[in-house]
């Protein structure tokens, strides 16, 4: 009998702390949906970041998933206040850094690649000497 007591007020204890933590969240401007996501993005920080020192020799299919995760990890980040990620801000900098240097490069494969389509090509015998 004490042992069934004993485990209803650890329920009730463990009750009272989830709401007290929903209600602390709620008064900060965090919704519980945002902070979930931001908990999977803190896990995704950390692969990300790992991915980010191999990023000369990502293939193209591997920058496009990059990119995406990212992404995601951006979203989740940007709905929570900073303070409570200061901690993560190395590792969220250097995924930002490979973010922007990723498609800057992908941009301008596609503007070379634009580029190198709209080049009139010229014939050989079309050419004249003058």
């Amino acid at each position: 009998m004490t042992i069934l007591a004993i485990i209803f007020i650890l329920l009730i204890f463990i009750v009272i702390l989830i709401a007290m933590s929903i209600a602390q969240m709620q008064m900060a401007g965090i919704k519980v949906k945002d902070f979930i996501s931001f908990i999977k993005a803190n896990e995704s920080l950390d692969k990300l970041a790992l991915f980010a020192k191999k990023y000369n020799e990502m293939s193209p299919q591997e920058q496009v998933i990059y990119l995406a995760e990212a992404e995601k990890m951006f979203d989740a980040f940007d709905k929570i206040p900073e303070s409570v990620w200061e901690e993560e801000q190395d590792k969220y900098n250097e995924v930002l850094e490979k973010y922007r240097d990723i498609k800057v490069m992908r941009w301008n494969e596609a503007k070379e690649y634009e580029l190198s389509k709209n080049v009139k090509k010229v014939k050989p015998k079309e050419i004249k000497i003058i």
